[in-house]
């Protein structure tokens, strides 16, 4: 049975609607009618058929009894939070069931309220528990529409234009800080052991003791350097001084990659532009990370000078990507990797940018990938 009533003011629609579920015909039809006067009333005399309606109809409250046949309140409680976890439930408990109402509340309920209720007290409870499911509601909604708001952005992340930057500083400090602060943790550990064996050891062992500590020390500066990066917005004049590719690209080699000997140089000794020594050092280690973890057996690394300037070629006999992939490696925000972040390309191209350099890439699904790194001739 539905009970409505209707004033002449508001209209069915108006008003927040409630179900009354009580195998009770007396009671039920007693409640429904109370309630009627200022909201839109359903009733159901099982569990089931509650349950039923509940999956078809929204309610801003239900009224349910504790004791029934075939399905109880408390085990109807937890399917009806299946269902609508924002609904508010009022329990309606009788003589010697005060016990079980208050573990309903534990369960889900929101009130409880002694049967048969008082008038006031009835329509006071529904008004409230009316205006509480509507801030839920709502409170719902807005989590939702932020939710799937995050979802676009991350789905469009690869559309958007990557000179966006000052946004995604603090990720790419994460992403950039990540392999030499393992580095310095190695090492840390291995300056350890040979402390432990120092003084009894050959003159040797103390000169290694000092090559590790000194690439602690490197790997300390680099991580200096990225969180300085992060404070300075841009770069002074000032800040470039002449750089040697070849003897930085072998540095990141053997400080970061550990002397990888899949990692091999060829062409000039020697490749002198002018830069920011630390920013060109992460554009080495982010390329030279992304051509290992894309299963390179072989990173060849060519510095030759040209009329146009210096040229740098990385070619590694990786996996390769086909040329949508390559686009969207690109742009940023894209990865095939499971735990990766997609940023590694779009940072080099960023920081190249800077220096006036360029970053072109050439790729075939595999076979492997071939970057082509330019910078201009000295004015």
């Amino acid at each position: 049975m539905m009970t409505d009533t209707v004033s002449s003011t508001e209209t069915k629609t108006d008003r927040a609607r409630v179900l009354v579920v009580d195998d009770e015909y007396g009671p039920r039809e007693s409640i429904a009618f109370t309630l009627g006067t200022e909201f839109t009333v359903d009733t159901a005399e099982r569990a089931k058929e509650a349950l039923g309606k509940i999956a078809q109809t929204e309610y801003a409250v239900i009224i349910l009894d504790i004791r029934m046949p075939e399905m109880d309140g408390i085990a109807a409680l937890e399917r009806i939070r299946d269902l609508d976890p924002e609904v508010s439930v009022v329990m309606l408990t009788g003589y010697g069931t005060l016990a079980t109402a208050q573990q309903a509340m534990l369960g889900g309920a929101n009130q409880y309220l002694r049967k048969p209720p008082d008038i006031e007290e009835l329509l006071n409870a529904v008004r409230t528990q009316a205006g509480e499911t509507a801030v839920r509601r709502k409170e719902a909604e807005t989590n939702s529409a932020a939710k799937q708001m995050l979802a676009q952005l991350k789905s469009e992340m690869s559309e958007v234009a990557t000179d966006v930057w000052q946004g995604r500083a603090s990720v790419e400090l994460v992403h950039d800080l990540a392999n030499p602060l393992t580095v310095m943790i190695g090492y840390a550990g291995l300056l350890q052991e040979e402390a432990k064996v120092l003084s009894a050891e050959s003159p040797d062992k103390a000169k290694k003791f000092m090559e590790y500590a000194k690439i602690v020390e490197r790997s300390a500066e680099y991580c200096h350097h990225l969180a300085e990066n992060w404070r300075k917005s841009s770069h002074q004049a000032e800040d470039f001084t002449e750089v040697d590719l070849v003897k930085l690209a072998q540095e990141m080699h053997r400080v970061i990659f550990f002397s990888n000997e899949a990692i091999v140089f060829t062409g000039a000794a020697s490749l002198v532009v002018k830069g920011v020594r630390l920013e060109l050092a992460r554009v080495f280690q982010n390329l030279f990370r992304n051509a290992l973890e894309a299963g390179a057996r072989k990173v060849t690394v060519e510095f030759s000078e040209t009329k146009e300037g210096s040229e740098v070629l990385i070619s590694d006999d990786g996996e390769g990507m086909n040329p949508d992939t390559m686009h969207r490696a690109l742009k940023g925000g894209f990865t095939t990797k499971a735990h990766g972040t997609g940023l590694g390309l779009s940072i080099c191209r960023h920081l190249l940018g800077s220096h006036g350099a360029s970053l072109a890439l050439e790729s075939v699904e595999g076979e492997g990938t071939t970057l082509h790194i330019r910078f201009p001739a000295p004015a």
